[in-house]
């Protein structure tokens, strides 16, 4: 993917964006707009990065509008998906807590706009905002969990059952909604290959069978989910 230097924050503080709150992912309202009252604003076109792996903690972000692919890239170059994040996800906290680089990549998978956070200002707002300490507090703790539950599906559970849950949990996220009337999921095969660390072309066999049993329409770059219910029962039985 291109990588091209960072852009200029190119749009006033003021402005704010409606925070967004599907998903235990999210900050509460009222941390939110006191993250996006100290914020300033910057664009990334498609392809942009944000930062890179071993950059230092210089800021924390949320994603106010497009979407952003965090990924890391082994030495070999194998690229391997961790996250889509959407409006409303704030991210980058657990480097600035610890004062180390980061450890991953990220890239903007259409025209983002990003809410910026400077190191000084979440400190400032973390040590005199007890409300604000715990949420980034219960955060770290939910990433946490997440990231274990994702090592026992790898390690326990057949590529069905993991995709299921996977695309499952991209619909908990999603906004907009299909051709169809579903709901529409911006994620690739290509992509959902890299989070599921398999080939594409598993991903494509498996979801050309819900295709054929109504629970989902592949499309261009993504995927319009038709039956979540269905979708639920395959992530519940393993094949």
């Amino acid at each position: 993917m291109p990588r091209t230097p960072p852009s200029s924050p190119d749009t006033p503080p003021d402005a704010q964006p409606s925070p967004v709150h599907n998903g235990d992912m999210r900050l509460a309202e009222d941390v939110q707009q006191r993250l996006l009252a100290v914020a300033h604003r910057r664009t990334l076109a498609r392809g942009e990065s944000l930062f890179h792996k071993g950059s230092s903690p210089d800021a924390l972000f949320g994603v106010v509008a497009g979407s952003l692919r965090v990924s890391v890239v082994a030495p070999g170059g194998r690229e391997a998906v961790i996250a889509m994040l959407e409006p409303g996800h704030w991210f980058g906290e657990v480097s600035l807590l610890v004062g180390r680089e980061r450890v991953y990549d990220t890239c903007a998978v259409d025209t983002t706009e990003m809410a910026v956070v400077a190191a000084a200002d979440f400190h400032r707002l973390v040590a005199e905002h007890p409300d604000v300490h715990m949420a980034f507090t219960r955060l770290v703790c939910l990433r946490l969990r997440q990231a274990l539950a994702w090592i026992d599906d790898v390690i326990l559970m057949p590529l069905p059952v993991r995709l299921a849950h996977r695309l499952l949990t991209l619909d908990a996220r999603a906004e907009g909604s299909g051709e169809g009337g579903g709901t529409l999921l911006g994620v690739s095969q290509e992509d959902l290959s890299f989070m599921l660390g398999v080939s594409r072309q598993s991903v494509n066999r498996q979801l050309k069978l819900w295709e054929e049993d109504g629970t989902l329409r592949v499309r261009y770059r993504s995927i319009e989910l038709l039956d979540r219910a269905q979708l639920e029962r395959h992530a519940a039985t393993p094949p």
